[in-house]
């Protein structure tokens, strides 16, 4: 009798635990957690020049990521630049940039989501006939607004790049789609 009590409560245990996980599954895909996302954004840069010139540039660039969880994503972003600049008579512009970056999502029951972004970023500026082209440590902060349950727009502030004769950064706004 034993036994078959034993055998009873664990097919119940089993089946509870598979049903549970299937409701865990369900609501995490969802809230887009687990899930693919794209996006596009529109991002106003500031090239800073050893602090004796700054151009602002405005770039276009597409990201793809996934959610690890709630918390953490892994996304990679590519962009070039669509409107430069002119300084002391000479062209500025940002050709392009792309990285790999993680974000670290605070999040929460509200659809306003802050977020922390660290990565790497590789960016070719020209100002004039010299032109940079290197990798940096890039870091940012910034929020999701969530306007339907797949869809949401977000602004940000990243620093992208940063050594003793240029400093990269942005402001950003853009549209995200969630899978």
């Amino acid at each position: 009798m034993n036994v078959k009590k034993t055998l009873l409560l664990a097919s119940v245990a089993s089946a509870g635990i598979a049903l549970v996980g299937t409701a865990s599954a369900q609501d995490m895909y969802k809230s887009g957690v687990g899930g693919l996302y794209a996006g596009l954004n529109y991002t106003f840069m500031d090239l800073d020049y050893d602090g004796v010139s700054s151009a602002d540039v405005g770039t276009l660039s597409g990201k793809v990521g996934v959610m690890a969880n709630e918390f953490l994503g892994i996304e990679a972003r590519a962009g070039f630049g669509v409107d430069d600049d002119r300084v002391f008579g000479q062209k500025v512009k940002l050709d392009n940039f792309f990285g790999g970056y993680a974000t670290i999502n605070m999040a929460n029951q509200s659809p306003v989501t802050p977020y922390a972004v660290v990565g790497f970023t590789r960016i070719e500026a020209e100002f004039g006939p010299v032109s940079d082209d290197e990798s940096d440590f890039s870091y940012g902060a910034g929020v999701n607004f969530k306007f339907a349950p797949n869809l949401s727009g977000n602004l940000e502030y990243m620093r992208y790049y940063d050594d003793s004769d240029l400093t990269v950064d942005g402001i950003g706004l853009g549209v995200q789609i969630n899978f």
